[in-house]
Formats: C-alpha cells, structure tokens, sequence
C-alpha cells in the first residue's frame, strides 16, 4: 500500500510540474499592433495602444518583460477580460505571470500598452506557456483602422474620478473611445498619439507632422514602413492643443514657430490640410476623418470646428471627411463614461457611412 500511495504521489507530482512552454518574441504566431520595434532580442511596445496578441492551447502564460523607466502601465487582457494591470520594473528582465488557473483549451492573451511613449518603452521577450500550452495561429481581424491624436486619445487621466485632471496612474488608453470602437469592429489599431501635440503648434518643441512616419517618435532616422499596415479607416483626432497653443502668444513654442504673429485661419487650415494630404499620399485608398473633441476646443464660440469642416469641404477629396465630437462641458479630458459616449457616436458614423457591421 504504501508503495502504491508514493507511485501515485509521484504521478500527482509529475502531472503538476509539467513544463512551461517556451515562446520567443519573433515566433511568427505572435501578433503585434501598433509601431513595435524588434531589436536582437526583444520587441519593444512604444506607443499608447500598442500590444501583443496570442491565441494559445493551455492553461495559463507568463511574459519575460522589461522597462525603460519602471513607469509603464500594461493591461493584460485573457478572453475579451481585463485580468490585471502590470507595472514591469525599471531595466530588469522579470518574469510575470499574466494569467493561471484557465480551463485547459483555446485562449487568447493580450498585453496592452495604456501609457504614452514618453512613460517608457517596454521590451517584450517573450512567453511561457503553462503546463505544456501551445502557441496557435494568430488572430485574425476583420478591419484595419488607425488613429492620429493627442491625449484625448491616449486616455489621459481617464481613470481621475476627482475631475482634476491627473495623470499619473490614471491614465489608460485601453478604455479610451478609439480602442472601444476598435474593439467593436474586431479592428487591428494602430494610434499615433502624444499628449500636448498640436498640428500647427504644440505644447512641446515638436507637431505631429514632424514625428507621425516615426516608430520611435524621437528618433527621426526611425522612419516607419508604411507598407506594414494600411488601415481602411484613419481618424485625425488633432487640433485641441492648437486651440490654447495659438492664443499663447508668450509661450515659448509660439515664439519659436511664429515669433509674435498668430498664424492666420487660412494659414491654420492650410497646415491642418497638408497634414491630411501627407496621410492621404500613405494610404491612397483609406477613408480619413477628421475629427475634433470632445474637449474645449468644440465649445461655443470656438472656431475650430469651422477650421476643421472648411479643411474637409476645400481639400476635394471625397473620402475625407468631418465628425465633431459634442463638448463634454468642462475644462477637463473625458472620463470613462465620456470616453464611451464618443466610442458610441463614432462607431454609429463608421456604421452609417462606410455600412461597416460590429462583431
């Protein structure tokens, strides 16, 4: 008895201590959205809403992950749920579970990026596959869809219940309005997005046009391959930051770019149109549009949204067009709720007019 007792002992044990599978970061079943880096060893995730994207046969994952700053928030997502949020530590290659415990079969894992690049870049490694888990193909998605924006889009201090604008720690591109309708559409998504950037004038020493065909967006030499991903549908979500930069006249940045001149309207929708021309030589076939809010740069009286419908109607591109978010009503970035009212306007203007259906 007491020799069956450790033969069965040992086959508990045995069962248990199945070994992890071993998935390196450029196995080809791993999917990558976004501007990703892939150096010798690693690939980094640069920009807000970048990801990884497995389907996997197992019970659970772990990820060797690393960060240049110790700052980075990443949302881990198992089957369409959002499990936990990872803040991997400054330069130190770690393993972190994602996710245990699932029934044995198909999953799929995701790790998100919810922070700007300016927080950090992370470096994935790769994966460990619990109990002899195996990779799958990747997934495959219905639609391709990009964005072009600032903060709003980032989703910045989306997670500040207060309504005083924070930033550190509530920030969280994943809920933000563009990967909601992203997510609807069963869209891969792509969003070139910085906090403070502008189209003719930013808060920083840079515009989006200076730095869009960028993977890393402070290396100019890191020109980005736009053959990679041609989205169907780009949405320009700009010009917030231009509203407050262009009546601020003693910033340093307006000094810089203009001197003591506030550029003209015509000017204002010139720039704002060789932007969309630039992304229209990219992509000659994608449906562009060009949105604007939900923030103060739409509340009344501004002339913003007159820049950007004048812009659209002059520019004679009929696959260009306007979509003004309703202002949210207060000097501040939308919260979770705001953010899901504008996912809700903007996925009925896809449906309506490009009959695209969600999954």
């Amino acid at each position: 008895m007491k020799a069956l007792f450790s033969v069965l002992l040992a086959c508990v044990l045995f069962a248990a201590c199945k070994p992890s599978t071993v998935v390196n970061f450029d196995n080809p079943n791993i999917h990558y959205s976004g501007r990703v880096g892939i150096k010798k060893d690693a690939a980094e995730l640069i920009w807000t809403a970048s990801s990884v994207v497995v389907n996997f046969e197992g019970t659970g994952a772990d990820a060797v992950l690393s960060d240049s700053k110790g700052a980075d928030m990443i949302t881990v997502v198992a089957d369409g749920k959002v499990v936990q949020t990872l803040k991997p530590k400054k330069n130190k290659q770690k393993t972190y579970e994602l996710v245990s415990g699932l029934q044995p079969g198909k999953h799929r894992l995701e790790l998100f990026k919810r922070t700007e690049y300016q927080v950090g870049t992370l470096s994935f490694y790769g994966l460990k596959l619990h109990d002899e888990g195996k990779i799958l193909p990747p997934p495959v998605y219905k639609h391709r869809i990009e964005f072009y924006a600032n903060s709003i889009t980032c989703g910045f201090a989306l997670e500040d219940t207060t309504g005083k604008d924070r930033d550190e720690g509530f920030q969280n591109g994943y809920r933000s309005y563009a990967n909601i309708t992203a997510r609807h559409f069963n869209a891969q998504y792509h969003c070139i997005a910085k906090s403070g950037i502008g189209v003719v004038l930013s808060w920083l020493p840079y515009i989006m046009p200076e730095i869009y065909d960028r993977t890393y967006p402070m290396d100019p030499k890191s020109k980005w391959d736009f053959s990679k991903f041609t989205p169907e549908i780009v949405i320009v979500n700009l010009f917030q930051n231009d509203y407050h930069t262009l009546s601020s006249p003693t910033h340093p940045q307006f000094k810089a770019r203009f001197g003591t001149t506030r550029p003209s309207a015509e000017t204002i929708i010139a720039k704002y149109q060789d932007f969309i021309k630039s992304i229209r030589n990219k992509y000659p076939d994608a449906k562009i549009i060009c949105a604007l809010g939900s923030m103060d740069s739409v509340e009344p009286g501004s002339p913003f949204p007159g820049y950007v419908e004048k812009a659209v109607a002059t520019l004679g591109d009929k696959n260009v067009y306007s979509q003004i978010f309703p202002y949210l009503g207060a000097h501040r970035h939308p919260n979770a709720r705001e953010h899901e009212a504008m996912a809700k306007q903007l996925i009925s203007f896809i449906e309506t007019k490009f009959g695209w259906k969600g999954e």
